[in-house]
């Protein structure tokens, strides 16, 4: 094949085991928990706070609520939203909606109330799984009364935990929870479910039909629907076990602590999990100290992360108290992973981290470093089976660049998304030769590992010079001190922009601007070097736990104009 090995550099790099043609089942996402449902019957599906539903009972669960959703209107295409923390009841909904035939779509349970309006008249969704929580409940109430929505369906947290905890949450977190009013119209789960089962096939074709109108984070007005078919998320999880040779079905447990109302853990964890008969420990939220108890007590063997869990795990007080030995293998995505807090993590637990990229309209995940191959420091991996990628000119997106040349990232492969939904102008703009467009500048080596230089939305422009975040973060980040950094551009009237740097530092340590800057004097050009730093206790975060720019730069530019400053 040496036009395919001349085309695909990468290709030569793949580890023992692994080939990049690929071939995923044509058949719907659900398909793999009736196949996991044959294989392991008894194997552990969920552990949600020590409440376990085997993957018979899960398979069983889901064709119930499949055949309620159907009793209530849903079939072939029909939107249904989600509203929900991580829980057993997550997984339920979400399969028991394709199976039904419907079309799921994911919402950010922090989200006001005016942004889940926004995005459910958007998806044209009327049904809402929610949960009988203060922070959720009254918002799906108000929709409700505005006739935003049809029906409530509500799920129980208490429900969702063993029954002593169930009983304790409902005694002595009374205040949490919440009772739906009599004026809208609410379904339990559990009167949702309880029926036979047995759903009718719902006919769908995996290549056209949608699985999931997954919205992307916008920085200005409503996100884009991201129109995921069935097709595309098989793809991605076939491609995500394929990269893992070592993998053991029937034999992992997958730690999600991330929220799989995001695209990276519906992939990674969720439809990983199913897709290999592996076990999902699920946890609500983010807490450090519970989380270092799940590891220790649950054996977890592979663990999605976002960089900023890495560096709150290593800098955890008693973290050497637990036994974090049993991960094998850890796949980062989400922001740039930096080198230390690689080298540290896999330092305390022996295992694997590797670094990925994704996003939203690949269903994520398009490059990663091989598990069981070479990984280099920096780099955002090879590209994953059946995929492409290109890299292409910023001026003029037509004209692919050689190997080494900066430009941006263009993807193709079986896990590309359809379009945006309803938005046909928008699909257009992303496409190039049918390749996608990220947005996201990088460069390929000649060994076909990719490394991303940064968003070009974050690009900031000194004197006319390109200037990229990432290279400025991963140098403030060498120092010792530093626990993480984000930097932004702020509009200057001398320079065009300049960087601001936000740093939090590690537990006890201190730093100030003057010793920083003298750290970076060999490190950066005099035009990447940051003309203010902020030290903070806390850096904002997104709820997938990445760091935000978008906050802190609304509030300088905010500040700014208090003071009569340029903006």
């Amino acid at each position: 094949m040496p036009g395919l090995l001349e085309a695909h550099p990468w290709i030569r790099s793949y580890p023992e085991g692994v080939s990049w043609e690929i071939a995923p089942p044509r058949e719907p996402l659900f398909a793999a928990l009736e196949r996991a449902a044959a294989r392991f019957p008894d194997r552990p599906a969920i552990d949600f706070l020590g409440r376990i539903h085997s993957y018979r009972e899960l398979a069983a669960l889901v064709a119930r609520v499949a055949r309620g959703l159907r009793d209530l209107g849903v079939a072939r295409g029909t939107r249904v939203a989600l509203l929900l923390p991580n829980c057993s009841w997550f997984v339920a909904a979400y399969y028991g909606i394709l199976r039904a035939g419907g079309t799921v779509v994911c919402i950010n349970p922090l989200y006001t109330e005016e942004e889940i309006a926004r995005q459910l008249e958007d998806a044209g969704a009327r049904l809402l799984f929610t949960m009988d929580l203060h922070l959720l409940l009254p918002k799906a109430v108000a929709l409700a009364r505005r006739g935003m929505i049809d029906r409530i369906l509500l799920c129980s947290m208490s429900a969702a935990l063993p029954p002593p905890m169930g009983l304790l949450f409902r005694i002595f977190r009374r205040r949490e929870r919440a009772e739906p009013p009599a004026d809208v119209p609410v379904t339990t789960f559990e009167e949702l479910a309880d029926n036979a089962g047995a759903p009718p096939d719902p006919g769908l074709d995996p290549a056209a039909d949608l699985a999931a109108l997954q919205y992307t984070g916008g920085t200005t007005g409503i996100p884009k629907g991201a129109m995921l078919t069935h097709g595309n998320l098989v793809a991605n999880r076939e491609q995500v076990i394929a990269w893992d040779p070592e993998v053991v079905p029937g034999g992992e447990r997958i730690l999600g602590v991330l929220p799989l109302f995001h695209i990276f853990a519906m992939t990674a964890v969720m439809n990983l999990a199913l897709g290999i008969g592996a076990t999902m420990i699920l946890l609500p939220r983010f807490q450090l100290q519970q989380l270092l108890r799940v590891i220790a007590k649950k054996r977890p063997t592979l663990f999605p992360v976002v960089p900023s869990l890495l560096a709150a795990l290593i800098d955890a007080p008693g973290l050497r108290r637990h036994d974090l030995t049993s991960l094998r293998f850890c796949i980062s995505g989400g922001a740039p992973l930096p080198i230390e807090v690689k080298e540290r993590f896999e330092a305390i637990t022996g295992c694997t981290v590797v670094e990925g990229y994704g996003l939203t309209e690949a269903a994520p995940v398009v490059t990663c470093n091989p598990p069981t191959g070479r990984i280099k420091a920096g780099s955002i991996g090879l590209p994953i089976p059946g995929t492409v990628v290109e890299i292409r000119d910023l001026e003029d997106p037509a004209r692919r660049l050689a190997v080494g040349e900066k430009g941006e990232i263009c993807v193709r492969g079986p896990q590309v998304m359809k379009g945006y939904w309803k938005r046909p102008a928008e699909t257009r703009e992303v496409f190039v030769d049918g390749a996608l467009r990220t947005g996201d500048v990088g460069f390929m080596d000649e060994e076909g590992y990719v490394y991303l230089v940064d968003r070009i939305k974050d690009l900031i422009l000194v004197r006319g010079y390109n200037v990229y975040p990432r290279v400025i973060e991963e140098a403030i980040h060498a120092h010792p001190a530093v626990a993480e950094v984000t930097v932004i551009g702020l509009p200057d009237p001398g320079r065009g922009q300049i960087p601001k740097a936000f740093v939090r530092l590690r537990e006890g340590a201190a730093l100030s601007a003057p010793e920083l800057l003298e750290f970076l004097r060999p490190r950066l050009s005099p035009i990447e070097m940051p003309r203010e730093i902020e030290f903070r206790r806390e850096l904002p975060k997104t709820m997938v736990g990445k760091l935000s720019k978008k906050e802190l730069l609304a509030e300088e530019l905010q500040r700014r104009r208090a003071q009569g400053g340029s903006a």
